[in-house]
């Protein structure tokens, strides 16, 4: 059971991390209403497609973006057509290995804990998940 909810924990844990990370960069770019606004802020050429804002590095990707702490915690997503933060399993375990104190998981636990928060989490796509609203 203690595995379970290390897991579990872990999961919680991204969530509140890229929450944090969103009310940076909204504090950093007043004109960011989301996340996802960061690709069409590259796309436009208004910010570069990786910097560092705060306490925070970025890079720009694809569908995504992928943010790295001042201690190194990395945190992937990647944005949904209507602008929502999805991610998957394996953007989950990479944030769990970042840790100061990594924390390296199957991805049979990572999708056990990952089921058990929902209502929290919504499964928007198989293997992809979201922040319920």
């Amino acid at each position: 059971m203690e595995r379970v909810d290390a897991v579990r924990d872990l999961v919680l844990r991204y969530v509140h991390a890229l929450n944090a990370i969103e009310e940076a960069m909204r504090v950093a770019i007043p004109s960011l209403q989301r996340l996802a606004d960061v690709v069409g802020l590259v796309r436009s050429r208004r910010i570069s497609r990786s910097d560092h804002i705060g306490a925070y590095s970025y890079k720009v990707h694809g569908a995504g973006c992928r943010f790295v702490s001042d201690n190194g915690t990395a945190v992937g997503v990647d944005f949904a057509a209507d602008g929502s933060n999805v991610f998957d399993l394996w953007r989950l375990r990479w944030y769990g290995l970042s840790l100061l104190e990594p924390l390296d998981v199957t991805d049979e636990d990572m999708r056990s804990a990952v089921r058990s928060l929902q209502p929290l989490l919504n499964e928007v796509r198989p293997g992809w998940f979201s922040v319920a609203n």
